[in-house]
């Protein structure tokens, strides 16, 4: 894998910001897209834009074809064991919400618990909160160790034969933890739980086998593994999908509609309510095609060696400090930090004038701003796209940064 080579392929990052060259570490966010995924975006809407499933005119056919391609490349992709398994949606967010609303609602009441952890992103958080407060189950929280990772020594002793629904993020956005998801699925089957797994920073950088890691709903969304927006993957295991209702109605989903009842088609379409995003599912596909040409395990490996990479520079700049594991290879291409005496949005600020882009804030993760106690924080994100001298760059724009902190004050 060369990273200099597969930054060509990029066009956005062939530009100067601020008159400097564009160093972007913001991957966590949103990757950036490649030539073949803008490509394939734009060959459908002037090639063969149409809607899918209903027409037998060509140009539907062909639509159809690719939408139903792409189902395929993201069931391989993690290893699904049907396409029946895969549902498309706009995203993490929607997918967590159909999983709490569609399952939850059904399956959950008073005196169960649901149990995440307090690393979650908000948008594995708010929808348990909610169908909580709905069924009267309790929503329960994993500690973390000091470094931010979860010991299974605690989620044993936190998951009992009450807990129904045990939902755990697979790589923190904030920390980079990867989480012993497998390990946490047997805890939970043990249990009598269902695992459901926030992979969306797992799916763009680990190669991922949802029977391997035995989890009943995985969920991922396309703009973090170089594909579009608004588009997601949602998969469930069959046999939990089949019971459960779909949470939207209407065109696309039904199978009959008569004036006061209706019946819906089979999966995975029953819970694709509406025309889908077909373009976003193009994109996706072709983004699939994309990393798995450059091939997961180097990408990971990449990242690990640009962790290792950052946590050894970061290191060294003083008052400087880094959230998470401090072995790189327990963590994914995220190093989240604060300069002290400076607010991390004054960071951001600053390394964006020298052309770097990173995020500050809380990053969707209140809960374990307050677990670090910090309102806020700064992060840097890699990807297959970044290189050391992007790192290099970055530990000279914290250093400058501190300085000009320390001559203002």
């Amino acid at each position: 894998m060369n990273p200099y080579e597969i930054r060509k392929l990029f066009p956005i990052l062939d530009q100067e910001v601020n008159g400097q060259p564009l160093v972007y570490l913001d991957s966590a966010a949103t990757s950036q897209k490649p030539v073949s995924v803008i490509k394939a975006v734009e060959d459908y809407y002037r090639g063969y834009n149409s809607n899918v499933h209903r027409g037998v005119h060509t140009l539907g056919t062909k639509a159809t074809d690719a939408y139903e391609g792409a189902r395929e490349k993201a069931r391989k992709f993690i290893n699904a064991a049907s396409t029946e398994e895969v549902i498309f949606t706009r995203g993490t967010t929607t997918s967590i919400n159909t999983v709490a609303r569609s399952y939850g609602g059904a399956n959950l009441s008073e005196g169960d618990e649901i149990v995440i952890s307090y690393m979650e992103h908000h948008s594995n958080i708010i929808p348990w909160q909610q169908i909580a407060r709905e069924t009267g189950a309790t929503l329960k929280y994993v500690p973390l160790q000091q470094d931010g990772t979860i010991s299974l020594d605690d989620m044993k002793e936190t998951v009992t034969e009450h807990t129904k629904i045990v939902s755990i993020m697979h790589v923190s956005n904030v920390l980079g933890v990867i989480n012993p998801i497998k390990e946490i699925a047997a805890i939970a089957h043990q249990n009598g739980a269902v695992m459901v797994v926030d992979g969306a920073q797992s799916a763009p950088h680990l190669k991922i086998d949802v029977r391997d890691l035995d989890c009943d709903f995985y969920a991922f969304s396309g703009h973090k593994m170089v594909g579009p927006t608004g588009i997601g993957v949602l998969y469930g295991k069959k046999e939990h999908l089949e019971k459960m209702e779909p949470i939207e109605f209407g065109g696309e989903m039904i199978d009959f509609v008569g004036l006061y009842e209706s019946t819906w088609k089979e999966l995975p379409w029953k819970f694709e309510g509406g025309t889908p995003i077909i373009a976003g599912a193009i994109g996706l596909g072709a983004a699939i095609d994309f990393l798995e040409e450059v091939g997961l395990e180097n990408i990971e490996a990449h990242e690990h060696k640009l962790a290792a990479y950052a946590l050894e520079k970061m290191s060294a700049i003083e008052g400087l400090t880094i959230y998470g594991p401090k072995d790189a290879s327990q963590r994914a291409g995220v190093v989240t930090f604060n300069i002290e005496d400076v607010h991390p949005h004054d960071v951001a600020t600053v390394l964006d004038a020298e052309g770097i882009a990173v995020r500050a804030g809380h990053h969707c993760a209140q809960p374990l701003m307050k677990w670090l106690d910090v309102s806020s924080t700064a992060r840097a994100s890699f990807y297959l796209y970044n290189t050391e001298e992007d790192i290099d760059k970055l530990v000279e724009g914290l250093v400058k940064t501190k300085e000009y902190f320390s001559n203002v004050f």
